[in-house]
């Protein structure tokens, strides 16, 4: 499946998909070496790192092929919309829903990304449900529909007791986990997202910069429709005008480079902004 966004490589994205082909490498080196990294439910409190090792294990090339397909189509664009230290945060919390979920309701072992990849092609959907996804190159498929199809065969599966040799359970922890994160709206972008929350609330105009706000990585230009300040607080530092003109310029660096990229001064910058935002 394709789509044509586009995004490329990104620092996470790239780590990831390095540090499972290494892993698949020694697993099929080494003897023993996947169980010393699977999550086994019965063993959790024994081996606790397997709730993170287990991401990083394959049963198969077909297995490893097709999670770190979707990780290159669909973690790029989130991950440069977020920020990569949000985006493998959450990634990680996504590979934990799907440990957890298995320890409560399965007891066979379990390995693969596939939880931690499934709460990414969630969260892609959710930012952008009309996004074409190409199934095999030929077919479009809106990515809300993918992923609500994946879901579904999930829950059927894991509850009707397939035995296929998969890990629905691991499957749906990956899609809860990531649901009540962004639900909980402490998604991508962090500060980011808040910033330009309290931007639209006091009264500033967030207006297209250009392009499309559904495309991957646009970001609204901020124009001035009220004071930036609080109510009867003075102007000090920078003024209006530049300051908007700054937080515009970091705004869209974020979108295009991510959190990471940001100096002290712009992050200062951002926390300047939100001080001010929280006083209206």
């Amino acid at each position: 499946m394709t789509f044509g966004f586009g995004a490329g490589f990104t620092p996470w994205v790239q780590r990831l998909i390095i540090a499972n082909v290494v892993m698949f490498v020694l697993q099929n080196m080494v003897p023993g070496f996947t169980a010393m990294i699977e999550f086994v439910p019965s063993l959790v409190l024994y081996r606790p790192w397997t709730l993170i090792t287990y991401m990083f294990a394959h049963g198969g090339f077909g297995h490893i092929f097709f999670n770190m397909l979707a990780l290159f189509f669909f973690g790029p664009p989130l991950e440069s919309r977020w920020g990569s230290n949000e985006f493998i945060k959450y990634y990680i919390l996504c590979g934990l829903g799907g440990a957890a979920l298995s320890f409560m309701f399965a007891h066979a072992s379990i390995i693969g990304a596939s939880a931690a990849v499934y709460g990414v092609m969630l969260a892609f959907a959710m930012n952008w449900p009309d996004a074409p996804i190409y199934i095999w190159g030929i077919f479009p498929l809106p990515a809300k529909y993918l992923i609500a199809s994946a879901v579904v065969i999930s829950l059927f599966s894991a509850f009707g007791n397939v035995q296929d040799g998969t890990a629905h359970f691991a499957h749906l922890g990956g899609f809860a986990a990531g649901f009540l994160y962004l639900k909980m709206d402490r998604k991508g972008g962090g500060l980011f997202t808040r910033v330009r929350k309290m931007v639209t609330k006091s009264g500033m105009k967030v207006t297209p910069g250009g392009a499309p706000a559904d495309q991957v990585g646009a970001v609204g230009h901020m124009r001035s429709a009220g004071p930036l300040r609080g109510k009867g607080a003075p102007v000090t530092g920078p003024t209006e005008t530049q300051m908007l003109n700054d937080l515009d310029r970091v705004l869209d660096k974020i979108s295009t480079q991510g959190m990471n990229s940001l100096t002290a001064g712009e992050r200062k910058l951002l926390d300047e902004a939100s001080r001010r935002y929280r006083q209206n």
